[in-house]
């Protein structure tokens, strides 16, 4: 089905691929495959050193300048358009893997999104339904171009798909079922306003036909008439809500409960939301309560988020690497009562502080270390707060310096937390490139 779509998409067409990085190269290898166009190339700000031939390269830093010369474009996620490339500047279309994949496939997909949980909820839920013996694959955002997965799907498969706002933003198909776990400020650097965010966010239901599923938290829930779907309301503690959590262990979901595993091993009340989350979309797809108790209980966390990663100099290391956040810190501030020192900033990406503020002038962890060009900011905005807030915040350079005063004034035997609720990309590659180090930094 993957091929034929395409294959109809590209037909006698001039076709640009805009990126060529993991998804970029899982396209062509596609596209290739299919052939039927009119002209191929390949457009980048980086060099490619291992160009396919017999494609049109446009590289450097106007490579987006091609774009009005072709037909059909794919876009890679994270590309930010220039204003005069925009899809209602342009005659030919802009277009995506995710929309391709969605286009083929919508009536088999699971699509999740929500600024944060969204890996941690498709992975677990693509655990539990190989657990309960579900034919399923497991794709999107999460790091597993969906353009790979289809010599696996079969009519009877289950696609859970993680998808991420960067591909939401051009997309005008929506999955059968989809899934809108939260909404905080984030990637206010590519997309401007808040609004403009939320906006792209709500294309996972936007186009959602009757017949559908949306399962939606507050404050995403669609206005009435904006969702064609049956909208299940999402909402923690609340035993009126559609789907929910219950005392922090009993999840709900269509008038059952399911008590949580005593060990399992998510961390924090936040992946325990996530659990009533999985239990109602399983439910709904045949798996067994027993399985989906077995499932919950035998997954492990995926790395950097919110994970302890060893006892080192007598102190306790978590690295929650993937808070990007206000809220996500706070979540993990609050699942680990025994923390003595957080490490927070990173990128400043304009996201307000105010509730992460509020938020640390009211807790009692000891030492407060800011980092980095958010941290900066933060340290400044503390000054319209008490004092005793202040008396607990230090300011360091980078992660290195803060990690090596994290040493020199964590309690032994008390957890050293690194939830940043910034970006990393001022200075990684990416937040599994700071998880990793640090790692490094703290056993060494």
């Amino acid at each position: 089905m993957l091929l034929k779509c395409l294959r109809e998409m590209i037909a006698g067409q001039r076709v640009l691929l805009l990126g060529f990085g993991r998804e970029g190269r899982a396209v062509y290898r596609r596209i290739a495959e299919v052939g039927g166009y009119a002209a191929l190339g390949i457009a980048d700000a980086k060099e490619i050193a291992d160009a396919p031939a017999g494609v049109q390269l446009h590289i450097g830093e106007d490579y987006q300048a091609a774009m009005p010369d072709y037909d059909v474009i794919f876009k890679s996620p994270g590309i930010v358009l220039l204003p005069e490339y925009r899809p209602e500047h342009l005659k030919g279309r802009v277009t995506s893997l995710t929309e391709l994949f969605l286009t083929a496939y919508r009536g088999q997909c699971v699509g999740i999104t929500g600024t944060k949980g969204k890996s941690t909820t498709s992975s677990l839920l693509y655990h539990v339904l190989q657990t309960a013996g579900i034919p399923s694959v497991l794709g999107g955002n999460i790091g597993i171009p969906t353009a790979n997965l289809y010599e696996q799907i079969t009519p009877e498969t289950v696609i859970v798909m993680e998808i991420g706002v960067h591909q939401l933003e051009y997309n005008h198909v929506s999955p059968k079922t989809a899934v809108f776990l939260n909404l905080y400020e984030e990637h206010l650097d590519h997309y401007g306003t808040f609004e403009y965010y939320a906006y792209c966010k709500e294309n996972i239901y936007r186009n959602q036909q009757a017949g559908d599923l949306l399962i939606c938290g507050e404050p995403s829930l669609p206005a009435d008439g904006d969702c064609k779907a049956d909208v299940l309301r999402l909402k923690m503690d609340d035993p009126q809500a559609d789907v929910t959590l219950l005392h922090g262990d009993t999840v709900c979901a269509g008038g059952e409960q399911l008590r949580l595993p005593d060990d399992m091993a998510l961390t924090g009340v936040h992946n325990r939301y996530n659990c009533a989350v999985v239990f109602a979309l399983a439910r709904r797809l045949g798996a067994a309560p027993e399985d989906i108790f077995r499932g919950i209980q035998t997954f492990q966390p995926l790395p950097h988020r919110l994970s302890p990663v060893g006892t080192f100099h007598g102190i306790r290391w978590y690295d929650d690497s993937i808070s990007t956040a206000c809220e996500t810190c706070i979540q993990a501030l609050s699942s680990l009562p025994e923390t003595d020192t957080v490490l927070i900033g990173g990128m400043d990406r304009g996201i307000s502080y105010q509730p992460l503020l509020a938020y640390l002038a009211e807790s009692s962890v000891p030492h407060i270390i800011l980092m980095s060009d958010s941290g900066k900011r933060i340290l400044k905005e503390a000054e319209a707060y008490p004092e005793s807030l202040r008396a607990r915040m230090d300011y360091a350079e980078d992660l290195p310096a803060a990690v090596a005063l994290a040493k020199q004034i964590t309690e032994k035997g008390k957890i050293c937390l690194m939830s940043p609720a910034a970006a990393s990309y001022n200075v990684y590659q990416n937040f599994e490139k700071r998880g990793e180090h640090f790692l490094e930094l703290a056993m060494a």
